[in-house]
């Protein structure tokens, strides 16, 4: 009997993915565990192996297919003594045949014809055109068709929004008997046309978004709209942890590798500030939480997420139990988790999940700033540029080393007083370092 492969989800919340790349040919043998193709999803490119022994009869989607949906036959093997040219042919038990509508005959697929219309209603488009036009506000009932029998297919709505012209689709009408004085709905964003049509014609090339860009976006939405963040700012003095990072890297042994003998660690500032933010945890337990809407989960570790910038987007790895490692296994771990990154090799449990998060532009010499809440967290760190600032001290003026630091808080999990105990007992960690290290 033919066997499918299936396209799998690579991660609890995975719906679909692209097919980036076919390892294998169609006649080839495979067995359980060899790699057979490279999926990527907004955050990685993953490695497919195969789970069954068979012959590759059919590959069903095409390497490059973008939006493959988690469980849609991706390729069907033939078993043993089977012949691949039958198995190709068979859909492998795939789904059960869909019966007849009954009560709505809207939902029959529509019969091809050239302007990519039904009955002068029903568009006949390919489900990625279709989700391509919905992302970009286009109305594909306004697109020619330019595929098998006038169905509009990715290419078209692309070109529509090269080109400026794509009509933007109508807005749906308030419900009918609606009660007077109704709220009125919120505002829409602007659709592409509308936003296209304010720049002059040829000032501006689009570069459609990518998975990741689009899941950076609906999760930013997410939390400014469903989070009630407050901030709480503070200064914190840097010299006497600046003195001991130093103090570290100097008694760091040496280790044989093929370069030859390097440190076995380089602290750098933000590795301090990683395991400063877990103990402060552990310090404040109640603030090492997260928000549901039946109960507060509290957690017995921190895990510390860690902005990393990568190309087109960002992606926050975490280095769990943080509180309980040592300063040199953060430092070397999260050198590797960066590293792996930023060639989107990293694998979804190493980045999804975490009790809070640190994100530092002090490299790019940002004084201070405020970031936004990555969900389930119910806090993020952020972190400015480590300057020299005249300071007030028993009345006379000092020369130090000041960072300062912007706690963004959901309301709901953490309040106004927890939230600064909590920035607070961070402050405590980076001014008197020698608690990391017991």
């Amino acid at each position: 009997m033919p066997i499918n492969i299936t396209m799998p989800a690579l991660s609890p919340t995975m719906e679909e993915g692209n097919l980036a790349k076919w390892l294998v040919k169609e006649g080839d043998h495979v067995a359980p565990g060899d790699v057979i193709a490279e999926i990527e999803t907004d955050k990685a490119t993953m490695e497919v192996e195969a789970v069954d022994e068979g012959t590759v009869a059919k590959l069903v989607v095409p390497a490059g297919t973008e939006g493959v949906k988690v469980n849609a036959v991706i390729a069907i093997l033939a078993g043993e003594g089977e012949d691949a040219g039958a198995a190709a042919k068979s859909d492998g038990g795939a789904a059960p045949k869909a019966e007849a509508p009954k009560a709505d005959p809207a939902k029959a697929e529509p019969a091809p014809v050239a302007n990519g219309h039904a009955g002068g209603e029903r568009v006949f488009a390919s489900p990625l055109a279709r989700r391509i036009a919905k992302d970009a506000g286009v109305d594909v009932s306004a697109l020619a068709g330019s595929g098998p029998h006038g169905r509009v297919v990715k290419a078209d709505v692309e070109a529509a929004i090269a080109s400026g012209g794509a009509k933007a689709a109508p807005a749906a009408k308030a419900p009918a008997g609606a009660p007077a004085g109704a709220p009125a709905p919120a505002p829409k964003p602007m659709s592409d046309d509308q936003v296209l049509k304010l720049f002059a014609e040829g000032s501006y090339e689009l570069v459609p978004h990518d998975n990741m860009r689009k899941t950076i976006a609906r999760r930013l939405v997410e939390a400014k709209s469903t989070i009630p963040h407050f901030y709480l700012t503070l200064d914190c003095e840097l010299d006497a942890l600046l003195a001991l990072r130093t103090q570290l890297n100097a008694a760091a042994p040496m280790r044989k590798t093929e370069k030859g003998e390097v440190p076995a660690y380089k602290l750098s500032v933000n590795d301090m500030v990683i395991k400063a933010m877990a103990m402060a945890l552990m310090a404040v337990p109640d603030a090492n939480a997260s928000w549901t809407e039946n109960a507060m989960v509290k957690h017995k570790h921190a895990d510390v997420g860690v902005a990393v910038s990568i190309p087109g987007g960002l992606i926050t790895p975490i280095i769990r139990h943080a509180d309980e490692k040592t300063l040199s296994v953060i430092s070397n771990e999260m050198k590797d988790l960066a590293s792996r990154a930023r060639g989107r090799k990293l694998k979804p449990e190493e980045y999804q999940g975490g009790t809070t998060a640190v994100s530092n532009l002090g490299m790019f010499g940002v004084k201070d700033f405020a970031a936004v809440i990555n969900p389930p967290h119910a806090t993020i760190l952020a972190v400015g540029a480590g300057e020299e600032r005249a300071i007030v001290k028993k009345g006379e003026i000092k020369i130090a080393t000041i960072m300062s630091v912007t706690l963004s808080t959901d309301h709901r999990a953490v309040d106004g007083a927890l939230g600064a105990e909590l920035l607070g007992a961070f402050k405590r960690m980076i001014e008197n370092p020698m608690g990391m290290l017991v």
